[in-house]
């Protein structure tokens, strides 16, 4: 009688425990939610959204909302001029920093310019012309508060090296000048374009790696340049590779080198070379750096003077041309043969300098947290560089040290430039006359003082520690240009540039997950080793969008993967795989061949009885999947929102029982 009543009572507790676990899968399964398709957009709308994403993803009309037709003038001027914005709030104590920073990078520029002129064989007042009116337009239209304008020396050297190709400099001297306007004028072109066509994406495919193995070759390429200038070398090779101007350096050693000249360089070389240290040991100390290329330039000058050592053989500028900048329209080339050649140097250049800007101006803005619009930027430094290629300027942008000097110096706004451009216009008019005897050595000394600065060897350590595959595009790009030439460097920077792109796009990383231990959670097997598989169901999440480029090796990928795991469950004797999960989440996009291949795929899975089971697909893919019938063919059914609800679905109860167990030997 006990007996029965006790088999009665462990009965009834048998179907408790039945009915428990089948209310529990019921309960779960009645609120498994499925994935939502999103509503259907017309074509016209779906192309509206792209364009909009693509070109005004900063959607810069929103100002303009239900603004009086007065206000939007009003603003649209501004957007144009940012100085109409920011100025009316403008006060003395703004103005005082902006003294200051503008008196300082002045004191920097003027030396530079006359230096930088040189690197693109030009005479030396054109680096002073290209630092009055360029910084002036920028003033009123840039919307950077810290870059400082002017030449630089990676774009003169640039400029001098692809118009010397196509042009002598000394002994066509007037058509190189004009070439160099044609070629700054469609630089300005260019830049504008990109600005006003919303196109400053475009110069995001050079990447940093590339960029910082390009500006570290380009210093060692303009140093190596200056040894003519410091060794007062008279005949020097027009090569800019380091083979060549070492062979030229070597061949001159018994009589080419000038004594005098050396002392002078060397000397001022160090002495540069030490306020720079001084400058980075203490913070305040920004200025002595600063003011050091113009004291070594006064001191040399001063000596050269008093001991007349140009009779010594020391070379020095001589001439520079007295007065502000002259119009240069009527020389530019819109017609003839050099109009072409005019317009691929300019565009090269103009990139380049566009890119070089965008950095720098980027790097302060984040220091000061407070935003630049790049789109604005271009414009502004296409319509000044434009401006100044009609007023015998050639390519200007944004100068690293510069804005270096001008951020420490504590400039408030643009007007600092505005400062700056009129100390030049003061040079220009009344001060020229007193360079006459500056040595090039010093120039020369200048130059390879400020260009070292671009050789940045922790950003070359961090990029080997990040990326192997961006550290072979930094020293690509470098060696290019120490060994050929600056155009070979940038084509190899620009090249592993978008060999890195067609890498990651053609060939996406795919993982197999794992459960983690008492979670519904699934995650990379290799990331997290005590994640484990469930059995007879492969899960395969591929990390990127499905396009023509790279279906057939996802699809070649799953099956290589489906491959290996039925060899190891063969060897390990465990039960075999009847479903295959892709996790979706991280497909952004999928195009006709990704959907064909995903088709090839189920026709594979079919022919070895496994199920394809989609997890987790985003609005755009799933409306492809339902729009192409793929969803039909594998079966509504069989399209999940989670991993988790999709192993429930395949095998709910041992994975329920896998679960329950893990979680009591974890309490245990």
């Amino acid at each position: 009688m006990s007996h029965s009543k006790n088999e009665e009572v462990e009965t009834k507790e048998m179907d408790f425990k039945s009915m428990s676990s089948s209310r529990r899968y019921v309960h779960s399964a009645r609120y498994l939610h499925k994935v939502g398709v999103p509503p259907k957009q017309n074509l016209f709308q779906e192309f509206k959204a792209t364009v909009r994403e693509t070109f005004l993803a900063d959607d810069p009309l929103r100002p303009f909302k239900d603004q009086p037709r007065s206000r939007k003038f009003v603003l649209a001027t501004q957007a144009i001029f940012p100085i109409l914005e920011w100025g009316r709030s403008y006060s003395w104590g703004k103005f005082r920093g902006d003294l200051i920073a503008g008196l300082t990078i002045a004191s920097l520029c003027i030396p530079q310019d006359i230096g930088y002129a040189k690197l693109a064989y030009l005479d030396p007042q054109y680096g002073l012309y290209s630092s009055f009116v360029p910084p002036l337009i920028y003033a009123f239209m840039g919307s950077s508060r810290d870059i400082a304008i002017g030449p630089v020396a990676v774009v003169s050297l640039l400029l001098g090296t692809m118009l010397s190709d196509e042009l002598d400099p000394v002994q066509n001297k007037p058509e190189y000048l004009r070439l160099a306007f044609t070629a700054t004028f469609f630089a300005g072109v260019t830049q504008a374009t990109l600005g006003f066509l919303r196109l400053g994406f475009l110069i995001e495919f050079l990447s940093h790696a590339a960029i910082v193995g390009f500006m570290g070759g380009a210093a060692v390429t303009i140093a190596l340049q200056q040894l003519k200038g410091l060794l007062g070398i008279k005949i020097f090779t027009k090569d800019t590779d380091i083979i060549s101007v070492m062979k030229s350096v070597w061949s001159n050693v018994e009589h080419g080198w000038n004594w005098q000249t050396i002392v002078i360089g060397v000397s001022f070389l160090s002495f540069l070379l030490f306020a720079k240290y001084i400058g980075k040991r203490n913070k305040k100390f920004f200025w002595v750096p600063a003011i050091a290329p113009l004291i070594s330039v006064v001191l040399s000058t001063f000596f050269v003077f008093i001991t007349h050592a140009e009779k010594q053989g020391v070379v020095i500028v001589k001439h520079i041309e007295k007065g502000i900048n002259p119009s240069s329209v009527n020389q530019i080339y819109f017609t003839g043969e050099y109009l072409v050649k005019g317009m691929r140097i300019g565009v090269i250049a103009g990139i380049i300098a566009l890119t070089e800007a965008a950095a720098i101006g980027r790097t302060f803005a984040a220091m000061k947290d407070y935003q630049i619009d790049g789109n604005k930027e271009m414009v502004a430094l296409g319509t000044m560089n434009i401006v100044g290629s009609m007023t015998s300027c050639y390519i200007a942008t944004g100068s690293f040290s510069r804005s270096a000097v001008n951020f420490m110096a504590g400039c408030e706004t643009a007007v600092s430039n505005i400062v700056m451009s009129c100390v030049v216009f003061l040079t220009l008019e009344f001060i020229t006359p007193l360079f006459k005897y500056t040595p090039n050595a010093i120039l020369a000394a200048i130059i390879i003082s400020a260009v070292a600065g671009l050789l940045d060897f922790e950003a070359a350590i961090l990029i080997w520690k990040i990326d192997k595959f961006d550290f072979l595009a930094c020293m690509g790009a470098f060696l290019g240009t120490v060994f050929s030439s600056v155009e070979i460097g940038l084509l190899i920077a620009v090249i592993i540039s978008f060999a890195k792109i067609l890498l990651q796009v053609t060939r996406p990383r795919t993982a197999i997950l794992g459960k983690l231990p008492g979670t519904t959670v699934y995650r990379n097997i290799q990331q997290y080793p005590e994640a484990t598989k469930v059995p007879g169901i492969l899960i395969i999440r591929v990390d990127s969008a499905i396009y023509f480029s790279n279906s057939s090796y996802v699809r070649e990928r799953i099956l290589r993967w489906l491959m290996d795991e039925e060899e190891q469950v063969k060897a390990e004797c465990q039960s075999t795989i009847q479903f295959l999960i892709i996790e979706m989440s991280p497909v952004t996009d999928i195009d006709t061949s990704g959907i064909h291949a995903l088709e090839e795929l189920h026709g594979s899975l079919q022919k070895k009885n496994i199920q394809l089971i989609l997890a987790n697909p985003g609005p755009v893919v799933i409306e492809k999947l339902h729009a192409s019938n793929f969803a039909n063919l594998i079966g509504d059914d069989k399209i999940f929102l989670t991993v988790a609800d999709a192993v429930s679905s395949c095998s709910p109860k041992p994975v329920q029982e896998q679960g329950e167990l893990s979680s009591r030997r974890d309490h245990a």
